[in-house]
Parts: structure tokens; sequence; C-alpha cells
């Protein structure tokens, strides 16, 4: 069939005013395609944002609002981090018998990440059965009320240590219904063709924010003060409350007459039975439990190591971010020749390297160069792991194993940020906090070198499944 053969009707297309594809003999190389605009008839030769995932308008506003918000999601993270660190490193802080600062940064951790361990289970079962477009509308408006909390309590100056740990919580339960909402949005806005193509995308977008964000915050910091990176976030909320509320509506799911615990047993029963699914949660879990951690534990290290400010901070980020946006743009050109039962050992073991030498970096340049290459192997591992695991689960059921997915990858984090404060903690005797912390991040990059080794000799085939694996009854 010729290209022309392969024009399709305006009147065939989706939506009035979206593209629609029109094929030559190679499907999929959309470098040659045509498209045939839905307004007019014209026939014209898509530009890159016109291609793949990006040419869905509903996700298209969706990944530019989402920029934006991540954008400010990577300023509070930055804000937050350097205030807790700096207050908890204060002698008015540390005199007082409180909590050293690589405890409290563990805490921040589990404060954060504990109510997806237990209410995960609640968020994907509520995903699986409510609308999912009323659901994000509600969590996003949500989580912008406390960011706008944080806000006030920065401005008024009362923002101490514990309060923070009491916002974080919150945050966290907020989380439990929006992540799994959320994920399962992105599958019903692009065909199942595209889905790699849009969680790639979406890691491309979310690291570009990790990389532009923490340099603006550290910048603002520097200038102003964390206040104005919490007002700048809750703004940033418009934009996707916007993006949201024009997609299609996500009506609920067919009733089912299933009790929600027994649907959510039923997603246990399927993950137990399906190899595939069940192996790439533990890559993530174990990935995000070990190198996690780092994003929490780095302000100290900055701050009694190298000796810098909060700008440095956000430098390490941004260079962490610009490793997994090149990683964005590289996985799919490698996962040509290289299937996923070994790209994302390969990467977890590479990961477990570059966190080692993070660990052990003597200065910024050092730990700025390790800090790049980590986020190309973090980005591979996540990004190859979750669009396996949405490709290889049905749609009626992606949410609550999406959901368990978070709650085991979240419950683990805050294990990984414990131990690694733990050893900090031990070590220093509360007199050398950031070579403790340093040490306890090597401690979590020889564990994980070890699983990435395991992983490398003990490859599952299952991984690379191309159909969704059916229930477990």
């Amino acid at each position: 069939m010729t290209t022309a053969q392969a024009i399709k009707k305006p009147e065939d297309s989706a939506a009035p005013g979206e593209a629609t594809f029109a094929q030559g003999e190679s499907h999929g190389q959309q470098a040659a395609q045509l498209v045939v605009d839905a307004a007019d008839g014209q026939v014209f030769r898509p530009v890159w944002w016109q291609r793949g995932a990006l040419s869905h308008h509903h996700f298209r506003n969706v990944f530019i609002a989402s920029f934006g918000s991540n954008i400010g999601t990577w300023m509070e993270h930055v804000g937050v981090r350097w205030v807790m660190s700096q207050a908890t490193l204060a002698a008015a802080w540390t005199s007082t018998g409180q909590p050293g600062a690589p405890i409290m940064m563990a805490y921040l951790t589990v404060a954060a990440m504990a109510p997806m361990v237990i209410f995960g289970p609640i968020g994907g079962v509520v995903a699986d059965r409510a609308d999912r477009k009323k659901m994000l509308l509600v969590t996003q408006a949500m989580l912008m009320v406390i960011a706008a909390l944080l806000a006030i309590f920065s401005f008024f100056n009362a923002l101490n240590p514990w309060l923070i740990l009491t916002l974080s919580f919150l945050n966290g339960v907020v989380y439990v219904f929006n992540v799994p909402a959320w994920q399962v949005l992105i599958p019903r806005l692009v065909p199942r063709e595209d889905l790699t193509d849009a969680i790639t995308l979406n890691g491309i977008q979310f690291n570009l924010a990790r990389v532009a964000g923490p340099a603006i915050a550290g910048f603002l910091m520097g200038v102003w003060s964390p206040t104005a990176l919490f007002v700048l976030n809750t703004i940033s909320f418009l934009g996707v409350l916007t993006a949201i509320s024009t997609t299609p509506a996500t009506p609920k799911p067919e009733k089912v007459d299933a009790n929600p615990w027994d649907s959510f047993f039923e997603a246990c029963r399927f993950l137990l039975h399906a190899k595939g699914p069940r192996t790439c949660i533990i890559y993530i879990v174990v990935f995000s439990m070990l190198t996690t951690p780092v994003l929490a534990m780095l302000p100290i290290v900055v701050s009694e190591v190298y000796k810098r400010e909060e700008a440095s901070f956000g430098i390490l980020l941004g260079m962490l971010g610009a490793g997994a946006v090149i990683a964005g743009f590289t996985m799919r050109r490698v996962l040509k020749f290289m299937p996923r039962q070994w790209f994302i050992p390969m990467s977890v073991a590479g990961g477990a390297v570059m966190l080692a030498a993070v660990a052990a970096a003597p200065n910024m340049f050092w730990c700025a160069s390790s800090m790049l290459a980590l986020g190309v192997f973090w980005s591979w591992c996540f990004n190859a792991s979750f669009s396996a695991l949405q490709l290889l689960v049905e749609d009626r059921m992606r949410g609550r194993v999406l959901s368990i997915c978070n709650m085991l990858s979240f419950g683990a984090m805050p294990l990984g940020a414990l131990l690694c404060g733990w050893v900090g903690e031990m070590v220093s005797n509360r007199k050398g906090d950031g070579v403790g912390t340093q040490i306890g991040l090597g401690v979590l990059a020889l564990a994980l070198l070890i699983f990435g080794a395991w992983s490398l000799l003990r490859r599952v085939p299952e991984v690379d499944g191309g159909a969704p694996a059916a229930a477990a009854h």
C-alpha cells in the first residue's frame, strides 16, 4: 500500500481539529508519515510535536501542563529539604538533644512515603472504580492547598521541622489517590502503540523539570527565600487543573459486585502468577529503596562536606535530572537491540556503581559528574520497568497493580533512608554528619550492586512479553 492510499478521510478522525496519521509501507515510521487535519482536510508532513504520543492533543496538553507543575514540585522539593537540613544542623536544634540531621532527613522521607504503605491499596481500588478525571482534579486541588500552607507558614517564619513532617505526611496521603489515577490516565489518552512513547516522554519532561526546577530554586533561595519557591509551586497547579479539565470524561468502569478487598487480593493473586509484572515491580522496589535516599541526604553532604550553599544543592539535583533526560532520548534506541530482561538489570548495576561514585566524591565536580551518570541509569531502570509493567497488565486491573507497585516502592524508600541515616548517625556520632552520610550512601550502593549482579545472572524473559497477561482466578 502506498502512502497516498493509506490516508484517512477527515470524517474518520477521532475529534475535530485533531490530526490523523497516514502511514506508508513501514508501520510506525512516523518521520515518513503524512497527516490529514480533521478541521480542513489538508494533508501535511508533521513536525516533531505532531508525531507519536504528542500527536494526541489531550496528551499533549497534559504533558505541557505537567512540565510546568513538575518544575514547581522540584522547586518545593529543594526548598523543603534545604530548610529541614539547615534547621536540624543548627546549634539551636542539636543542643536540645533532638534527633540528628541524617535521622531527621530520613524521617522526612518516612512522613512523605508512609501513607502510600498504609493506604496504598485503597488508592488503587478507588482508581479502578471511580471517575479518574474527577479523582485527579480533586487530588490536584488538595495538593495545591498543601503547597499554599507551606508558603504561608514559611512567610511567617513558622516552618519548623515538625511542621514540615506534618505537611509532608498530608501530602503523602493525597498522593495515595493521585498517583494511581495519574498512572491510569495516560494509557487512556494515547493508543496502545504510543503508550511506551508517552511514558518515555513523561519521563523526559519530568526530568527536564528536575533540571530546571532545582536550578531556579537555588537562584531564588539565594536572592529571596524558600517562600518564593512554595508560592510558585502553588501557582503551577493551575495549569494542570486546566489541562485535566479539558480531557475526555472517564466514567466509572462497569459496576462490579466484588468487594473492594476482593478486588485488591485479585490483583495480588495476579502478581503471584504473572512472573513478568512481578519482576518489574521487584526491580522498581529495590532500586527505589536503595537509590532515592540520595535525594534526602544530599543537602547534608553539600553543606557539611563541600561547604556549599543551596545553589550547589540545586545544581546537583539538576545534574541528576540532566542525566535522566539523556536517558529518555536514548532508551528507545538501546531497547531496539537490547531486550528489557538485559537492559533493566544492567541499569540497576550501573546505578549502583554511580551511587557509590556519588558517595565517594571528594568535591562538587566529581559529585556532579557522578550524579549526571546516575541520572541516566536511574531513568533507564524506572522508565523501562514501568513501561513494561503497563504493557503487561490489562486495563481493568492496571490501577490496582500499579497501586501495589506504588505501595511497595514508596514503602521501601523510607527503609533505605532510615538505613542510610542510621549508619550516618552511628558513624558520625553527631560530629561529622557529612562523612557519615557518605558512608551510609556507600552501604546502599554496595547492596544495590549485589542485587544488580544477581539480576543479570537470573534474567526473566517474561519481562519482554508483548501482550497483557490474563488475570489469575
